[in-house]
Formats: C-alpha cells, structure tokens, sequence
C-alpha cells in the first residue's frame, strides 16, 4: 500500500466514510470534499493525518496537502471512495440524493460567508457596468448631435444640410437610452438567476408599446394614465428580481416535457401584471421621491452639500461602495436628461490630482515616488483614478485625506454653480467634459480647477509625509526602487543555494500589489503554503516573473508551478476558487518542463469571465519550499506594471 493510499484511507475515515461525501475534486494545493453532513466530520483526526497541512471549512471542506501531493491523494481518494461504498453499509443513499444533500450545504455556507450587502453590491456592479462603455460612447455622440442642433438653431449651420445628420447621430444614441431597460432586464436576470431573454421582456413592459393616448392603462393608485418607462431602471430591477424567484419555484412543479411552453407564459403573465400595475407605480414613487430630494438637497445645500459630496466620494471608490450610485445616474439621466451628482462627485478625482502633483513638487528627491506618479497621473487626470488612490496617496496616508478635502472644495464650487450636469456616465476628470449638459463645461472646467488647487495647496501645506520626501528613509509602504548602479541584494534562503536577486523576479501581471495576509482564503492568507506576496491582476497575459522552468500545470489551467535556476520553487495561483471554472477562462502557452526565462507568456486570462465567475482575482505567488522561518517583506504596494522589480525582500 503506497503512502498516497493510506493517506486516502485515513481521509476518507475521517470524512465520515463514502456515506458522507456528496462529491469531491481537487486544486493545485488542496482536496475539497462537499460533506453530506459536516458533523460526522472528525477534523482533529484529519489534522493528524501525515501530509495534511491544515483544513479549511468553506464553501467546501477543503484539506491543504501542497502541489504534486494533492494530485496523487485525490486519485488514491478515488480508489478508496469506490472500495468503501462497495462495502456493506446500514447507511443507504442514492447518488442523486447525496448531490442535492451537498449542494444545500454549500448553499448555507455561501450564506454564511457573504454578507447581503456585499452581495448586493456585487450584483449592482455587474449589471450597470458592463453597460457602461455604451454610456460613453452614446453619451459623446449625443454630445456632438447637440452641438450641432444649437450651430443650427443659431443659424451657424445650413438645417436642409446638417438636420439629417443630427437625426443619424440622435438614432444612435437613442440605441441605448431608449432601450436601457431592456439592457437592464437581461444583465439583471443573469445576476438574479432568472432566464435572460425573459428578464429582457420584463424590461421592454416597462416601455409601454402600444398603448396610445386613446387607450391608456390606469395607475391604480392615482388613477392617472401610466407613462412609458415609469420607475425606470428601479422598477426593473425589482420586477427581475420577482421574476428569478418565480421561475425557480415554478420549474419544481412543471415537468421537464411542457416546462418551455408552461413556465416561461405563467412567468410572464404573472410578473408583467406585477410590473404594470403594481411595480412600476410602486417604483415610479421612489424614483421621483429619490431624485426629487437630490435636487432638493443640492438646490438648498448648495456649497455645503458639494463639498460633503466631494469629501465622500474617493472613500467610497477606495471600498468600491461607489457601485451602488450608478442607477442613480442612470434614473436622473432618464428623467432629467442628466445626472448633477456625477459632475460633483468627479471632483474627488481632481482633489487626488492635485494632491500627487503636490507630492511630485515636494517629494522629487525620491524618484521611486516620482516614478509611480508619472505613470498614474496622467490616468488620474483623464478619470481613472484607481491607480493613484492605491499606488501613492493612500498608501502615504496623510495625502488621501488632504485629497478628499481638495475634492470637497471641488465639489463646493459645482454646487455653488448648480445644475452643472452630465449626460451619461463614464470617466471623470477632463475625459467628462464633452458630456457636460446644457454648455456649462466651462463651469465644470472650474471646478476642475478648484478640486486641483484645494489637493494641491492642502497637500502642499499639511499633507506630505517626512518619510516620502527623500528616498532613503520610505516606509514599506511607499513604492521604492534602486539606483541601477548598486549593488543587487539578495536572500539566501538558509540550508539551501536557494538565492533570488532584485532582478531575478519581475511582477508577473499588472496589477496591485499587497500581502499575503489580504488574500481572501485562509490557506493563503495563514501561509499554509509558504510566504509570499499577492497581486490582483489588471491585464490578461500571466509571464514568468524568473528565469528557470514550469514544473507543474494544473489541468484547469488555474494555477502552475515554476522553479528558478537555483533551485527555488514558486507557485502562482490565479484567483481564489478558480478551480470550479474548471478551465474555462484559462488558456495555457506553455508545457510542463519547458525552460522559461523573464517575460515568458504562461497563460492567457479571460479577466472578465475569470471576475464575474470565480470568488476573487488576487492571485497570490507562494515560495513553497522557502524553510517556515523565512519571511517575505514587500518593498512595494500599490499598483504597478508587468515586469516591475524590486517587489520584496527575503
């Protein structure tokens, strides 16, 4: 009996035998098993078990055995999971049963372990955005049409000439804005789990076709005709919603045989009933109410409700809680024409300029500082702020709050302004401009203006860390990168020639680094598997970040194993649970055994697919045979660019 199969065996007993495993699978480091009942589970025993390193209890029950090890316990697991169930048992279950037994549980530990409001979020983020290219895009054209509409009324422009030209534009535009909720119906029912096409319908009832002035459908509330489109966005997504709830519980009735023509047509009726005459003047109530009292409270607040708004902002982008704003946008869009929150809340974004240029002028000694910020400057200028948030502001401290008061004065200065709206949704910054409503961009501009000078001054002033103004004395935070000339130090690993050089590992993605310890899995974040590091990756071609050779591909493609020259042993895990992708998202550019240098392409990402399916996209990079009293300390966090060095130290 080899030692993998009683490793097996031991498992397997300790699981609570065949009875009790629905099914199991494996990753590059661990065994996971969906246990029909997690109380027959005797960990102390699995823990005592030679090989395991640690357990996990999840959305499965997961036990660490390492890379290479874990394949080899997973077959025997399988050996031994088919002698056990052949063996006489007082404890019958059918396969289909233990299935469904498992799923429940994975179920309720999924409910355990993510918050509603998270949740939520995830889901508001994953309907609206994907959208949003079409909003820029659409938001621009309008942009133009209007230009060229106010030349014509101002008889700048001949109308038999030009007239045709702003109908072409005003139809392309109107492809999203007249449509969105069917956009938002479909990208809701795959969020909610109900079918897309039907999730599509619901949001074209909101529309209202065919019904006229001469046949209109009564609000029950007010007895008033309804009016296409009432409740917007809103009143969709809550008949959606509807709509997921009522599929699942009609398909555990309705035979597979009539279940197309049956469920889809009850589904329907039901819920387009709902919608007309309940959801969408239930919604159209909020949706007034709601954007009613935002002008209110920008039309009193005026500069004191801008700078608020603008002091708030950059916290809520650095948490990702800015999501739940957009159908907001959306809603005033749709019944205003614009959006005057975007406009105000773009100001955080100036602020954060203005303070990095406070810190280019103050800190230009350190030229590692000065480095990140003329890469990710000029993003921030043009909207995308992400990069200066993490890479220098935030990771500096005192900087990100004399940001947020730079973006408060900003802020201040549109509500001063009022009615300073966008047309659309998209990037802030100077990308905003050409969808400012009304020709007011000129007011936008000062504020602009505003939000750089309130970052720039109060920066300059209070805001600049002693520890970022010369190179030498950075904290580990702060990204630090050394003069050519010197001397590489390297990590020699003790009791091992194990030695890897400033220069002999480059950053494998772009993307941000962090931790270990911020890694959303135990097994990573608790180094169960060794020290590291841990990246969340921004572009979609993984590289090797060392000279040496792939020793090991996990057939889902999700995870491979490298190995320097000298010896050092390197895993790179792309994302958390990206095993149940099963492989999809991954494609693989390279053999087990090939010779790799710096550079080398390893996998090709499907990054969207890979953020809507799996837990998260940190990927964390793990010395695996590092003795356990070595300790990797970053150098640099933030974000940083495909073949950056210098990232840690031993």
């Amino acid at each position: 009996m080899s030692k993998h199969h009683q490793t097996a065996k031991e498992l397997l007993q300790a699981l609570g035998g065949s009875s009790n495993i629905a099914n199991y699978t494996h990753c590059m480091t661990r065994l996971r098993v969906t246990p029909v009942n997690h109380n027959r589970i005797d960990e102390a025993s699995i823990k005592q078990v030679k090989g395991v390193v640690g357990v996990v209890d999840d959305d499965t029950y997961q036990i660490i055995l390492g890379p290479g090890v874990v394949t080899k316990v997973a077959e025997q697991f399988g050996i031994v999971l088919q002698e056990d169930s052949a063996a006489p048992s007082q404890e019958e279950a059918s396969p289909e049963d233990l299935t469904s037994k498992g799923a429940d549980m994975k179920s309720e530990l999924k409910k355990k372990n993510n918050t509603p409001f998270k949740n939520f979020l995830r889901k508001v983020g994953s309907i609206f955005i994907p959208l949003i290219p079409a909003f820029v895009g659409a938001g621009l054209i309008a942009g133009i049409a209007s230009i060229l509409a106010n030349s014509i009324t101002a008889g700048d422009l001949d109308k038999d000439t030009w007239q045709q030209y702003v109908t072409i534009l005003n139809v392309i535009k109107n492809a999203i804005f007249s449509y969105l909720v069917i956009y938002v119906g479909i990208n809701a029912a795959k969020e909610f789990g109900a079918t897309s096409a039907l999730g599509g319908v619901i949001g074209g009832i909101t529309l209202l076709t065919g019904v006229t002035e001469e046949f209109p459908i009564m609000n029950i509330f007010t007895d008033q005709p309804l009016t296409a489109g009432q409740g917007g966005v809103i009143g969709v997504l809550i008949a959606v919603w509807l709509l997921s709830f009522l599929e699942k519980f009609l398909r555990r009735f309705i035979p597979d045989a009539i279940d197309i023509i049956v469920t889809p047509t009850i589904a329907l009726l039901t819920v387009g009933l709902l919608t007309i005459f309940f959801i969408m003047p239930f919604a159209g109530l909020i949706s007034s109410n709601l954007i009613g009292g935002i002008d209110w409270t920008l039309e009193r607040g005026g500069i004191f409700a801008g700078f608020v708004l603008g002091v708030a902002f950059l916290p809520l982008v650095m948490l990702g809680l800015h999501q739940v704003l957009i159908p907001i946008h959306i809603e005033m869009i749709n019944t205003a024409g614009m959006t005057i929150l975007l406009p105000i809340l773009a100001m955080s974004g100036a602020g954060q300029v203005g303070a990095t240029l406070a810190l280019w002028v103050r800190c230009r000694k350190n030229k590692s500082l000065v480095t990140i910020i003329k890469g990710a400057l000029p993003v921030g200028i043009l909207g995308i702020g992400e990069p200066l948030i993490y890479g220098v502001i935030l990771p500096l401290g005192r900087p990100f709050i004399t940001a947020c008061i730079g973006g408060g004065i900003g802020g201040a200065v549109i509500g001063m302004f009022g009615n300073v709206g966008s047309i659309a949704i998209g990037p802030s910054g100077l990308a905003l401009i050409p969808l400012i409503a009304h020709g007011l961009w000129l007011k936008y501009i000062v504020g602009l203006l505003a939000g750089y000078a309130g970052g720039f001054i109060c920066t300059y002033l209070f805001g600049i860390p002693k520890e970022a103004i010369t190179e030498g004395s950075n904290n580990k935070e702060v990204p630090e990168t050394k003069a050519k000339t010197e001397v590489a130090p390297t990590a020699e690993i003790e009791g091992t020639n194990y030695t890897i050089s400033e220069s002999a590992f480059i950053l494998p993605f772009d993307g941000y680094v962090m931790p270990l310890e911020d890694v959303p899995d135990a097994v990573f974040s608790s180094k169960m598997m060794g020290d590291g590091f841990a990246i969340e990756p921004t572009n979609n071609t993984l590289v090797s970040p060392i000279n040496g050779e792939v020793v090991s591909i996990f057939p889902t493609k999700h995870a491979i194993g490298l190995k320097t020259d000298e010896g050092l042993e390197i895993l790179i895990h792309v994302g958390i649970e990206t095993v149940a992708l099963k492989g999809q998202g991954f494609t693989c550019l390279v053999e087990d055994g090939q010779k790799i240098k710096q550079g080398t392409p390893l996998l090709k990402l499907e990054l969207d697919y890979i953020k809507e399916n799996a837990k998260s996209i940190i990927t964390p990079v793990i010395f695996t045979n590092s003795p356990k009293e070595t300790k990797v300390e970053l150098n640099k966090t933030g974000y940083f660019n495909q073949g950056t060095n210098n990232i840690f130290t031993f």
